[in-house]
């Protein structure tokens, strides 16, 4: 890990999160499956729980208290210590640093902070057994397809949580894109057996958290608690049931997380503990208008770039509502990282997806996921650089040989670019440089990334059009976009709905119309797109078709790691092929209205000549001689295995 502690306070930052994984599943505090805790004289203690055997012994808590700062806290339990206790600007935190040792049990203890002509208080915290080691923490990876779910827009599997009269948005009308539809974790948990049958084998959900904001608060991006679900979506015992439930089917969990902002709501911004908590304080608690983002993400690799450009990346605020977290302070970056490690280890997390990964602090970023993976070796992480520069992507990913000698410690990218170039190269017309050529030669960019076979790729997500209003509507192109994407030596990720052509025509890009209610999630929708009732025959059609693919894919070690070779395109045609062992997949996209016969000598070095192919879709059996005829635009997927 090259560089990870750049600046001073990435030291105390490693010292004291390497530790932050708890186990607890709790409610303000208070662990649901463990027996009750004697005191709970706090108002608020986090993380709310810990446990023991992590590799680094260092915890520090976060005390929330009126006038906390008076306090001397003691602690009476074998192998846990006091190291340190930090005031904060604020008299009504307490930060402390604990050292948990090897000889440490689980269990309860009491901290008692005792205050001078007061009564003294007492808070009960818990210790948990790990439920496994650290290196069974299993990551997603190129055997993976992942279905993106906006949880809102789902499934409503519990109509009883639509509303809750203690936060501040308390409507829910499904006729606006941007209130509240009442999708929910349970409607998840329900839908688990079709997510399986489809062949998806990880979901990943936008944020699930507290969002207690005025308004637009479904899509979970301005968090106003991090250690709590958002009462409208269920509780930590629901989120917990769907951890569990997906695993037995062989799903895994990954969770989206938010280091660069909160929501302005969020419960500390009316008394921040320290005056540089977020960036831009001063103008924040004065009402001085927004300091904006400039959004300049080359400025963390641009050998050129100005402290002015580089501080107007990561200190701007996204939007007014989304205080920047200054991850500089050494306190705030140890909350993060703890945070993130909480819930990998209570929710056997398989992966996190971290968003606007360049604009926080980069060298914080590098010591967040460097500590996350240090302790949990088998983990995976993607950021999201939406960019369409394969530079900036790769710059990100752990091992990449850049000049500044920067390494993010991060697993994964998100592929923008080359998303950008399927979509290009399916809709341009054919020329020398324009076309398939575009998808030829985005993948023969690879020789820039670290490890390409871990970028995660999409055709669409919940913030940008869906991809069959990409396509113009246009079924063969979409069918093209999504059999390329799984056939690619990536982590393909799938937007739910794709599955059926979901669209916003009515107002492309719209993000409140891209997150869609899916059909049948509500009681009394007359399409189920989970049961097939009421879907059109177009619909029905991808439904089968990427269900056909997805469970091919799910089993073959060709696409998963096999060896990729492609040939630049030819008489708007554009060959792929995936080998592994004996195990040969090989995709042809076809653009072509009219049919044409295309000479197979030319891809005679694949050694297929004389081979019984079989068609992944219809099983259809293709004799691989001399020629091939292609009857129309579309695409092929041909496997040698006889069966799946």
């Amino acid at each position: 890990m090259k560089k990870i502690f750049k600046i001073g306070l990435m030291c105390s930052v490693i010292c004291l999160t390497s530790c932050s994984n708890t186990n607890s599943i709790s409610t303000n505090g208070t662990d649901l499956s463990s027996p009750s805790l004697t005191h709970n004289d706090i108002n608020r203690i986090e993380p709310p729980n810990w446990w023991v055997d992590f590799e680094s012994k260092h915890l520090q808590l976060l005390i929330n208290h009126p006038n906390i700062s008076e306090a001397i806290p003691q602690i009476d339990y074998k192998g846990v210590s006091i190291h340190n206790v930090h005031k904060a600007d604020s008299p009504n935190y307490l930060f402390i640093d604990l050292i948990i040792d090897e000889s440490t049990l689980p269990g309860v203890f009491d901290i008692v902070f005792n205050q001078s002509n007061k009564e003294g208080l007492i808070q009960s915290y818990e210790l948990k057994a790990r439920t496994k080691k650290a290196i069974d923490y299993k990551g997603f990876d190129s055997s993976d397809v992942i279905y993106l779910i906006t949880p809102d827009r789902f499934a409503n599997g519990d109509p009883s949580n639509d509303i809750d009269m203690s936060l501040q948005e308390t409507t829910l009308d499904r006729s606006d894109d941007y209130a509240r539809h009442g999708g929910d974790i349970k409607g998840i948990i329900n839908h688990l057996d079709y997510i399986e049958e489809m062949g998806f084998t990880a979901i990943w959900s936008s944020p699930l958290l507290t969002n207690d904001m005025p308004q637009a608060s479904y899509h979970g991006y301005a968090m106003t608690d991090f250690y709590n679900i958002d009462p409208r979506f269920g509780s930590l015992s629901d989120y917990k049931e769907l951890a569990q439930k997906a695993d037995e089917k062989g799903i895994k969990l990954i969770m989206d997380q938010v280091a660069n902002h909160c929501g302005s709501e969020h419960w500390w911004m009316s008394d921040l503990p320290f005056k540089n908590w977020v960036n831009y304080q001063a103008e924040f608690e004065v009402k001085a208008p927004t300091i904006y983002s400039n959004h300049r993400r080359t400025s963390n690799q641009d050998r050129y770039a100005s402290k002015q450009d580089i501080k107007g990346l990561t200190d701007g605020w996204f939007v007014s509502s989304m205080p920047d977290l200054n991850q500089r302070n050494p306190f705030m970056a140890t909350y993060i990282i703890q945070n993130s490690t909480w819930w990998i280890e209570a929710f056997n997390l398989g992966g996190i997806r971290q968003d606007t990964y360049p604009y926080p602090d980069k060298n914080f970023m590098s010591a967040w996921a460097g500590t996350i993976m240090n302790e949990y070796p088998n983990f995976s992480i993607v950021g999201e650089e939406w960019s369409y520069n394969p530079l900036l992507i790769g710059y990100w990913q752990k091992g990449a040989n850049n000049k500044d000698g920067y390494d993010s410690n991060l697993k994964s990218s998100m592929d923008f670019a080359m998303q950008k170039q399927i979509v290009d190269g399916l809709k341009e017309p054919e020329t020398w440089d324009l076309g398939l050529v575009k998808m030829y030669e985005g993948l023969a960019n690879d020789f820039h990334y670290a490890s390409p076979n871990d970028l995660m790729i999409f055709t669409d997500n919940h913030d940008m059009s869906r991809v069959f209003t990409q396509f113009d509507g246009d079924m063969s192109n979409t069918k093209m976009a999504l059999s390329y994407l799984l056939m690619l030596p990536r982590i393909p990720q799938i937007y739910y709905g794709t599955e059926i052509v979901m669209d916003d025509f009515e107002k492309p890009g719209d993000h409140g119309l891209i997150r869609t209610d899916f059909p049948g999630g509500w009681k009394g929708d007359a399409t189920n797109g989970f049961t097939g009732n009421g879907l059109s025959e177009p619909q029905k059609e991808m439904q089968l078709y990427l269900k056909k693919l997805l469970n091919y894919r799910k089993n073959s070690l060709a696409i998963h790691k096999g060896t990729t070779i492609h040939f630049a395109p030819f008489m708007g045609t554009y060959f792929l092929f995936r080998t592994f062992e004996d195990e040969t997949v090989v995709i042809i996209i076809n653009k072509n209205e009219s049919p044409i016969t295309i000479d197979l000598k030319r891809y005679s070095e694949m050694g297929l000549n004389g081979t019984t192919l079989r068609n992944v879709i219809n099983d259809d059996l293709i004799e691989w001689d001399n020629k091939i005829q292609l009857t129309s635009k579309g695409c092929l997927v041909l496997t040698t295995k006889k069966s799946n």
